[in-house]
Protein backbone atom coordinates (compact mmCIF):
# COMPACT_ATOMS: atom_id res chain seq x y z
CA UNK A 1 0.00 0.00 0.00
CA UNK A 2 2.75 2.76 -0.75
CA UNK A 3 1.45 4.66 -3.93
CA UNK A 4 3.98 5.45 -6.77
CA UNK A 5 2.82 8.78 -7.30
CA UNK A 6 3.77 10.33 -4.04
CA UNK A 7 7.09 10.69 -1.82
CA UNK A 8 8.35 10.07 1.59
CA UNK A 9 10.09 10.12 4.19
CA UNK A 10 12.09 7.11 6.71
CA UNK A 11 9.47 8.87 9.39
CA UNK A 12 7.03 7.89 7.60
CA UNK A 13 5.52 10.69 5.91
CA UNK A 14 4.26 11.33 2.50
CA UNK A 15 3.96 14.31 -0.07
CA UNK A 16 1.99 14.85 -2.60
CA UNK A 17 2.99 17.52 -5.46
CA UNK A 18 -0.46 19.51 -6.06
CA UNK A 19 1.46 21.56 -8.47
CA UNK A 20 1.63 25.37 -8.21
CA UNK A 21 3.88 25.09 -4.82
CA UNK A 22 1.39 23.17 -2.80
CA UNK A 23 1.94 20.07 -1.48
CA UNK A 24 -0.67 17.99 0.47
CA UNK A 25 1.74 15.72 3.80
CA UNK A 26 -0.30 12.97 5.66
CA UNK A 27 1.52 9.66 7.55
CA UNK A 28 1.79 6.26 5.65
CA UNK A 29 -0.05 3.26 5.83
CA UNK A 30 2.67 1.77 7.69
CA UNK A 31 2.91 4.67 10.07
CA UNK A 32 -1.27 4.23 11.13
CA UNK A 33 -0.99 0.74 11.02
CA UNK A 34 1.65 0.45 13.57
CA UNK A 35 -0.22 3.41 15.96
CA UNK A 36 -3.51 1.45 15.84
CA UNK A 37 -6.45 3.39 16.36
CA UNK A 38 -6.32 6.93 15.61
CA UNK A 39 -7.87 8.85 18.21
CA UNK A 40 -6.97 12.61 17.92
CA UNK A 41 -4.52 14.60 15.73
CA UNK A 42 -2.86 17.76 16.55
CA UNK A 43 -2.78 19.77 13.15
CA UNK A 44 -0.48 22.87 12.63
CA UNK A 45 -1.89 26.01 12.23
CA UNK A 46 -2.45 27.98 9.06
CA UNK A 47 0.18 30.84 8.15
CA UNK A 48 3.16 28.45 10.76
CA UNK A 49 6.23 28.58 8.70
CA UNK A 50 7.82 25.09 9.19
CA UNK A 51 11.25 23.78 8.65
CA UNK A 52 12.16 20.13 7.16
CA UNK A 53 12.51 17.77 10.15
CA UNK A 54 10.21 20.15 12.86
CA UNK A 55 8.23 18.64 14.58
CA UNK A 56 4.06 20.23 13.31
CA UNK A 57 1.49 18.50 15.15
CA UNK A 58 1.09 15.14 16.28
CA UNK A 59 -1.38 11.93 16.23
CA UNK A 60 -2.23 10.19 19.37
CA UNK A 61 -3.80 6.68 19.07
CA UNK A 62 -5.24 4.13 21.54
CA UNK A 63 -1.50 2.94 21.55
CA UNK A 64 0.82 6.05 21.77
CA UNK A 65 1.24 9.63 20.59
CA UNK A 66 3.61 10.54 17.75
CA UNK A 67 4.95 13.44 16.73
CA UNK A 68 4.32 14.33 12.76
CA UNK A 69 7.33 15.89 11.29
CA UNK A 70 7.44 18.81 8.23
CA UNK A 71 9.19 16.11 5.51
CA UNK A 72 9.55 19.91 3.88
CA UNK A 73 10.28 23.45 4.75
CA UNK A 74 7.52 25.80 3.59
CA UNK A 75 4.34 27.62 4.92
CA UNK A 76 1.33 25.80 6.25
CA UNK A 77 -1.22 26.82 3.60
CA UNK A 78 -4.15 24.14 4.68
CA UNK A 79 -5.03 21.90 7.46
CA UNK A 80 -7.40 18.97 7.02
CA UNK A 81 -9.92 20.37 9.63
CA UNK A 82 -12.33 17.23 8.92
CA UNK A 83 -9.53 15.07 11.37
CA UNK A 84 -10.65 17.38 14.38
CA UNK A 85 -14.03 15.45 14.43
CA UNK A 86 -12.83 12.21 12.61
CA UNK A 87 -9.50 11.72 13.48
CA UNK A 88 -9.98 7.97 12.40
CA UNK A 89 -10.04 9.24 8.64
CA UNK A 90 -5.97 8.46 8.87
CA UNK A 91 -6.65 4.92 9.49
CA UNK A 92 -9.16 4.39 6.75
CA UNK A 93 -7.41 6.71 4.22
CA UNK A 94 -4.43 7.56 5.32
CA UNK A 95 -3.72 8.62 1.31
CA UNK A 96 -6.64 10.40 0.45
CA UNK A 97 -9.20 12.31 3.37
CA UNK A 98 -6.83 11.26 6.42
CA UNK A 99 -4.26 13.61 4.87
CA UNK A 100 -2.79 16.50 7.62
CA UNK A 101 -1.82 19.66 6.07
CA UNK A 102 -1.01 21.25 3.10
CA UNK A 103 2.30 23.91 2.88
CA UNK A 104 3.63 25.85 -0.41
CA UNK A 105 6.63 24.79 -0.64
CA UNK A 106 9.84 25.82 -2.79
CA UNK A 107 10.29 23.79 -6.45
CA UNK A 108 13.56 21.86 -5.54
CA UNK A 109 11.52 21.11 -1.83
CA UNK A 110 10.79 17.40 -2.94
CA UNK A 111 13.97 16.36 -4.53
CA UNK A 112 15.95 14.63 -1.09
CA UNK A 113 12.74 12.61 0.04
CA UNK A 114 11.95 8.95 -1.24
CA UNK A 115 10.34 7.51 -4.21
CA UNK A 116 7.72 4.60 -3.41
CA UNK A 117 10.68 2.06 -4.08
CA UNK A 118 13.29 3.32 -1.66
CA UNK A 119 10.07 3.71 1.10
CA UNK A 120 9.21 0.64 -0.04
CA UNK A 121 12.49 -0.83 1.12
CA UNK A 122 12.88 0.64 3.61
CA UNK A 123 9.51 -0.19 5.69
CA UNK A 124 10.46 -4.56 4.81
CA UNK A 125 13.88 -4.35 6.92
Amino acid sequence: MIPDDLRYTAEHEWVRDLGDGRVQIGITHYAQDALGDVVYVSLPEAGASVDAGQSFGEVESTKSVSEIYAPVAGEVVARNEALESRPELVNSDPYGEGWIAELAVEASALSGLLDAAAYAQLTSE
